[in-house]
Formats: C-alpha cells, sequence, structure tokens
C-alpha cells in the first residue's frame, strides 16, 4: 500500500491521517508544533471531536500512524494546512496561501518520481497550480529533477461534531491537474470513502468547495438580513421565518449573531478577490454577515447599564464544538470588553479564554454566569444551555441570539 504523509494536523488534517492508518496505510503526521505531534504520538488529540480520540489512539498503537515536526519520503503527500485570509490596509479580504506555500516548498527534498501530491486546504482557484511551481522552484534551488509527479485538490465536505462519520460518507470530489493524477486521487480515497467521488480539474474542484460554503453563506445572510429589519419594526423573526417557511417552496435558515469557522467565513471572500466585479451578490452577503456581531453589541449596550455584569452564553463558532476560529460570539464578548462592561463568559467545551478575551473577561459556570449577570446573551444554542427558561433569567435583560429561549 502506498505510504502517506499528511502535513497539518488540524481539524482536517488529522482525522484524514488518523482513518488512512486504521486502514492499513502507514501514515506520518507533521506538524509544526512539537506539542501537538507528542500529544499524537502518546495517542492523544489536541482539538474536541466525538470518537476521534478513539481512532488516533487506535491508529498510532497499531504503529501505522506517527508524528514529526519534519516531512519525510512517501508515496502520497497530502497538505491539510491553514488557508485564512488578511485584510489589506484598503479593507480587501486576500488569501493568505504562506501556509501552503510553506508546506509545499518543505517537500522538495523528499519527493520522488511518480508521487501524488494532493492539497486538502479550502483554497483559492488556481492554487494547485500554485503548489506545483512553488514545489518545482524549490527543487530547482536543490539541483534535483524530479519526473512524473502528479498533483489533484481533493477538497473534503466534512462537518465538525461529525467529521469521522461524514468523511466516510459524504460524496467527494478529485480535482486533477492531470486526468491521472484524479485517478489516482480516486483509487486513495476509495480504500476509505463509501459514497461516491467525482472527477474534475483542479480548477473546478477549487470552485466547487468555495461554492459550497458560498451558497450556505449566501442564505444565512438572507435571514440574518431577514433579523435585521424585523427589529426596525417590531417583528418577532422567529415567527416570521416559521410561518414563511409553511409555504411548500421556502426554506429559510435560522438567524444568528454572524457566521464563524473556518469555511463559511473565508471561503467566499477567495471567490471575491478573484472576480470582484462580477460577485457583487457574495460580497454583499458577506457584509451582512460580518455586520451581524456589531448589531448585537449594539443590542448590548442599549439593554445594559453603566455597572452591567454581561454573561455571553458560548464562545464557539458553532453549537457543540470547542472550535473558536473566526467566532461571531468571541467578536462580540470581545467587543462588549472594549466597551469596558464586565464579561463572563461560559463555554462549556473550552477550558481557557481565547487570547483576545485573556484577563478581559472571566471564564464562568453557567450557574455563575445566571447568578452574577444582568445582561445574558446567548450566542451559541449549545446542548448545555438548552433548558434555559424565561423563569430563570427573571429579572435580567435578555439577548437572544439563536432564537432558543421560547418558554
Amino acid at each position: 500500500m502506498p505510504s502517506l504523509c499528511v502535513l497539518g494536523l488540524g481539524y482536517i488534517g488529522l482525522p484524514t491521517a488518523s482513518i488512512f492508518a486504521t486502514k492499513g496505510r502507514r501514515v506520518l503526521g507533521v506538524d509544526v508544533s512539537a506539542s501537538v505531534v507528542e500529544t499524537i504520538n502518546s495517542g492523544r488529540i489536541h482539538i474536541q471531536e466525538p470518537d476521534l480520540d478513539v481512532l488516533v489512539r487506535a491508529a498510532v498503537q497499531s504503529g501505522n500512524l506517527k508524528a514529526a515536526t519534519q516531512p519525510a519520503p512517501a508515496d502520497v503527500f497530502i497538505l491539510a494546512v491553514p488557508t485564512p485570509f488578511h485584510v489589506s490596509p484598503d479593507g480587501a479580504r486576500k488569501p493568505d496561501l504562506s501556509f501552503v506555500e510553506a508546506a509545499a516548498r518543505s517537500l522538495a527534498p523528499f519527493v520522488a518520481a511518480g508521487n501524488l501530491i494532493i492539497l486538502e486546504s479550502t483554497s483559492p482557484v488556481g492554487t494547485t497550480e500554485k503548489v506545483k511551481a512553488w514545489l518545482e522552484a524549490e527543487l530547482a534551488k536543490l539541483g534535483r529533477k524530479v519526473d512524473g509527479l502528479l498533483y489533484a485538490h481533493c477538497p473534503e465536505r466534512i462537518l465538525p461534531g461529525q467529521m469521522l462519520k461524514e468523511l466516510v460518507a459524504n460524496d467527494r470530489i478529485c480535482g486533477g491537474l492531470t486526468p491521472a493524477a484524479a485517478e489516482q486521487a480516486r483509487g486513495l480515497y476509495a480504500s476509505f470513502c463509501t459514497a461516491q467521488i467525482f472527477l474534475t480539474d483542479a480548477r473546478t474542484a477549487e470552485l466547487a468547495k468555495l461554492t459550497e460554503n458560498a451558497f450556505r453563506d449566501v442564505n444565512i445572510a438572507f435571514a440574518n438580513e431577514l433579523s435585521l429589519i424585523c427589529d426596525k419594526l417590531g417583528v418577532d423573526v422567529w415567527e416570521l421565518i416559521r410561518l414563511a417557511n409553511r409555504h411548500p417552496r421556502v426554506k429559510i435558515l435560522q438567524p444568528g449573531p454572524g457566521v464563524g469557522g473556518h469555511c463559511i467565513a473565508v471561503d467566499p471572500w477567495f471567490i471575491v478577490d478573484a472576480a470582484p466585479a462580477e460577485a457583487r451578490l457574495l460580497r454583499t452577503a458577506r457584509e451582512v454577515n460580518d455586520s451581524k456581531p456589531h448589531h448585537v453589541v449594539a443590542q448590548v449596550r442599549a439593554a445594559a447599564g453603566k455597572d452591567a455584569v454581561v454573561a455571553c452564553l458560548g464562545l464557539a463558532f458553532k453549537a457543540n464544538v470547542d472550535d473558536l476560529r473566526e467566532s461571531p460570539a468571541v467578536e462580540i464578548a470581545t467587543h462588549l470588553a472594549d466597551a469596558g462592561l464586565k464579561v463572563l463568559a461560559v463555554e462549556p467545551h473550552v477550558t481557557a479564554l481565547p487570547k483576545s478575551l485573556q484577563g478581559r473577561a472571566e471564564l464562568v459556570s453557567l450557574a455563575d454566569a445566571l447568578a452574577r449577570a444582568s445582561v445574558v446573551v446567548l450566542l451559541v444554542d449549545h446542548r448545555a444551555f438548552a433548558g434555559l427558561t424565561f423563569a430563570q433569567l427573571q429579572g435580567k435583560k435578555l439577548i437572544d441570539t439563536r432564537g432558543s429561549i421560547r418558554g
């Protein structure tokens, strides 16, 4: 069986490396963090995901999964590193491909003829071609000539909290710079993917993943914009959506405090950056969703008195996970702390506050927050908050961004 080297052991790389290892392949997982490497080599995990600890422990104990801070020779190299964006001085969101470039260049001493290089990271259109160019440039620096390298983009489509199930059961796209690369990638993923695997070219695969998340972003923006309109007109948005959804061809999503995570909050900007004149709707959807946390902050500040204590229920970007990336809840809590309010953060899935809140907020239990707060802001509909009632919040001002507290 081909050996694998997976670069990046985060929310995508670690589950991918582990599932390949449990299918009998020899896998080296690579991460720049020595503590992550040490944690995985001891059979433990550094992220929260149901059943991932069991999978990693089995993979490590089998001897098929090892972790290191540097790559090594393999038959297949999978890049699963972050692809964030940075904000330029003029306010434009520009893709940051520095992690992908560093990973691609790091392969130069180790690749051999016929190796398959797969980019799994969600990336702007044309990034797989850049991976090829970066690697070839680094090979030239080393005076190495390696023939027959194959390149493909194979984006994941998995949801935090259901990663292991969806990694296996969701359809997959394999987009190659050549048909041969796409075919080899399909053969690789077929070892664990039970759903259909579709072949295409790399650019289409890159844009398909971005399109999937942009579609979701636009639909969320519609719901969030409705919530802004309802606030202005004095209408209950939750009731409005419930009634509108009784139409047989209408399915409006639920509004929230914004959009977070590393996918929906980021990927549409890659399309906007690539085609700014054409991506008008996508840009507007992003602006609507990016503005929603500021609306929530304004609501809280209007409700809060001078010495108010504000309980922020939830910091994660979505329910029942520990992932704080691009979280609107963290942004809201940070702005409230900036405004000088006393902030109590309740996040049952983490043990420490993010950097933006350290020394500026308290991480407390739900019971402590309810006992001390004069204003309660429900930001994430975690299961831990599902039993909250208006009776428990009597005498407090409530900002419910999820419409969860109804009885």
